[in-house]
């Protein structure tokens, strides 16, 4: 014979009775009150009644929720505390046929081991395993498209998107989601035709583009297009920007029996990326990316209506098995196959909804927030990467010590719906696993089972990286600009086609006393004064009509403050309009006032030139005088030094003559020989006197020009 353990583990895997092994799980509060069993293991028979595998995951009570009403707890609860066997037996309807389980229960050791008959898995006669097939696949099939239903329709509620159905000619309202309701705050809109629930859009243009899809049956999609709303139902409209997707809702036999309205408020994109061209390009591929798609799904759908009518026609094959039985399985395979249609319907038309939404949209499933369902927009956001299937951390790794993974457990824990605007999360790259900085927009938002629980959550995201990234260059840029042009000494500005300041540097503080940040939006002429303002309102009207002008103008901006300025006016033309200019303004008064004092000065100048020529000419005749005099005493010099020559050449020889003819003792007697050296001497000097003349004559002639008129100013 065989082992023991062996032996017992053949038995149980060949019992044709089901074994369900259970072991208690107690209230925490006082840790001997009963309030749950756990599965341990089933056996093959247990498996293949219930349908479960050999260790099941859930609990008793998960698995058969009521179970307390019908005292089968108790049964169990009795069986494992007394530790004697026990019996019980449950009768239920299913399939048409009365069954019913017979337990048999006993304690084993730290366990509850249960061994229970189902006469649902006895054999049938054949027309009864026809119906119950029938009736099988009628229920799983009913079961399966009222969770689907219920799962898509909750999904519907949840979406952190405006949807509605309307329904019919008239455009009626047949659901309406909290964030479509949000719009008009209190205002009844289901049930109401679509003219009279939004009475402020007609001539919007709206009405006429619903009414074409229901007409036509082709998918309409706006894009930041403005509709003007009464959100608060006070009678006053206020613009607010959607993308949106009309789409024909269609019947089974494809008929366009209304219009599903898929919208998305973008009003605060919208005005953040008027400044940015490169997002509305993106805008533009995506709808078209959105329309390939949609064409795409559609062939999809008609595919899978061609399936449902092959099963349809290999049910309506079972009504050979009995002539008894064949209206009976005709009426329900025909209602089964209503059901299924419309829950197809149901179901492609709220795949489309996640499927070609312009947002990246997945669903995560249970506490390990598995990967339940990926859009393509979603899947896009992560290229190369298998997500469908995989929890969170192990789909997305890098997150894990990321504050976007917190809120992901917070959402799932406490239901509360989380949002981020441009959070950075670092995001492994597909070729080379490098993180490298991302940023992204996204709602997370926890999602409820039927009974209220949370059971997963809805993830609709944005990646903004090129935006985030491009506003922190214009930051970086439009810095740069504010440094380099606070330093210059220049006034420099932009101005609207409203003349309305949007730019000024710092230079504009120092004569207008504000800082430039307080310019910004106020009008030119009440910053610089009415006078001013006259004198270059031509010069901006030049400038928005596209012309570059320049021009030197004296500026009255204030009491005691006048400025001449040199201006340059540049139009800033965007698509062939011109939406401002720039400006450029130049202090030169003090220039101006240089160049007026130098014209004031060359007038004086011409006034002391006119006198000095007068004086010149009065100089010149003055000039000749002295020359013929200064000719007139040269001649004098001249003949006086030579007529005198003789005379003092005669005196000298007749004191030498003297001195030779005197007798020594008379020439040494008394003064006569001082007497005569003294008359030598004074003779010399008078020779030399007479040279000096000669010579300083003869100097002046060799040096002195030729008389020519003087010519004043020497400039």
């Amino acid at each position: 014979m065989a082992p023991p353990d062996e032996m017992l583990r053949i038995v149980v895997d060949m019992s044709v009775t089901g074994l369900i092994f259970y072991t208690p799980i107690y209230d925490p509060a006082d840790g001997t009150t009963i309030v749950d069993f756990r599965f341990e293991q089933l056996n093959a028979a247990a498996q293949r009644m219930m349908r479960m595998p050999e260790h099941p995951t859930l609990t008793h009570n998960e698995q058969w929720p009521h179970s307390r009403e019908h005292g089968t707890f108790d049964f169990h609860v009795d069986a494992y505390v007394s530790g004697q066997p026990r019996e019980y037996s449950i009768n239920y309807q299913a399939d048409g046929y009365d069954n019913f389980y017979h337990l048999v229960a006993r304690r084993a050791g730290p366990g509850l081991l249960v061994s229970f008959t189902d006469t649902a898995d006895q054999p049938r006669s054949p027309v009864e395993e026809a119906l119950r097939e029938s009736q099988a696949r009628e229920q799983a099939a009913r079961a399966e498209a009222e969770a689907q239903r219920y799962q898509l329709h909750s999904l519907l509620m949840q979406a952190p998107a405006c949807i509605a159905s309307l329904e019919g000619p008239e455009l009626v309202f047949t659901l309406v989601n909290p964030f479509y309701q949000q719009l008009v705050g209190s205002r009844q809109l289901q049930g109401l035709p679509l003219r009279q629930a939004w009475p402020e859009l007609e001539g919007q243009g709206f009405f006429e583009l619903l009414e074409g899809v229901y007409r036509t049956g082709e998918t309409y999609y706006g894009n930041e297009q403005p509709a003007y709303i009464d959100r608060h139902n006070t009678g006053r409209t206020e613009p607010v920007y959607f993308n949106f997707i009309y789409q024909a809702a269609r019947d089974g036999a494809g008929t366009i029996t209304g219009v599903f309205i898929f919208a998305y408020d973008v009003s605060e994109q919208v005005l953040s990326r008027r400044r940015v061209e490169v997002q509305e390009q993106q805008t533009n591929v995506l709808n078209e990316e959105l329309a390939s798609t949609n064409e795409e799904l559609y062939a999809s759908n008609e595919e899978v209506l061609a399936n449902n009518e092959a099963l349809v026609l290999a049910q309506q094959e079972l009504k050979v098995l009995n002539a008894e039985l064949e209206a009976r399985v005709t009426a329900r395979t025909r209602e089964l196959r209503r059901a299924q249609l419309e829950e197809q319907r149901l179901r492609i038309r709220l795949e489309r909804f996640f499927m070609q939404a312009p947002a990246a949209i997945c669903i995560l499933d249970g506490p390990d927030l598995v990967f339940e369902l990926v859009n393509p927009a979603y899947q896009a956001l992560f290229p190369g990467r298998h997500l469908l299937g995989l929890p969170l951390l192990q789909g997305l790794p890098e997150i894990a010590g990321h504050q976007v993974y917190q809120t992901f457990r917070t959402v799932f824990e406490t239901g509360i719906t989380h949002q981020e605007e441009s959070l950075l999360i670092p995001i492994a790259r597909p070729e080379d696993g490098q993180l490298e900085d991302r940023y992204f927009n996204y709602i997370q938002q926890a999602r409820y089972d039927e009974h209220g629980r949370i059971d997963g959550m809805l993830v609709f995201a944005f990646e903004v990286t090129e935006q985030v990234v491009a506003r922190k260059l214009s930051e970086a840029s439009s810095h740069r600009l504010r440094l380099l042009t606070d330093a210059l000494p220049v006034l420099i500005s932009y101005v609207d086609r409203e003349h309305r300041y949007q730019f000024a540097n710092l230079a504009y503080k120092a004569w207008f006393n504000q800082e430039p940040a307080a310019l910004l939006g106020q009008r030119v002429e009440s910053i610089v004064g009415l006078a001013a303002y006259a004198q270059v309102l031509p010069y901006m009207e030049r400038a928005l009509a596209g012309e570059q002008v320049n021009f030197d103008v004296r500026m009255p901006y204030r009491e005691n403050f006048v400025k001449h300025i040199h201006t340059s006016y540049v139009p800033d033309v965007q698509d062939g309009q011109v939406a401002g200019f720039y400006t450029l303004i130049t202090d030169i008064t003090e220039q101006v006032l240089a160049r007026e004092r130098v014209q004031e000065l060359n007038e004086e100048l011409a006034a002391i030139n006119e006198e000095l020529q007068s004086s010149n000419e009065e100089l010149l005749d003055t000039n000749r005088q002295l020359t013929r005099s200064n000719v007139d005493l040269d001649n004098f010099i001249y003949t006086a030094s030579h007529d005198l020559k003789a005379p003092i050449s005669n005196i000298e020889g007749l004191l030498y003559a003297l001195n030779e003819e005197l007798p020594p003792q008379v020439s040494s007697t008394g003064n006569v020989s001082p007497i005569l050296s003294r008359m030598l001497d004074s003779v010399n000097r008078f020779k030399r006197t007479i040279s000096h003349l000669t010579e300083v004559s003869k100097l002046q002639k060799e040096h002195t020009p030729p008389p020519s008129p003087s010519i004043w100013p020497p400039w």
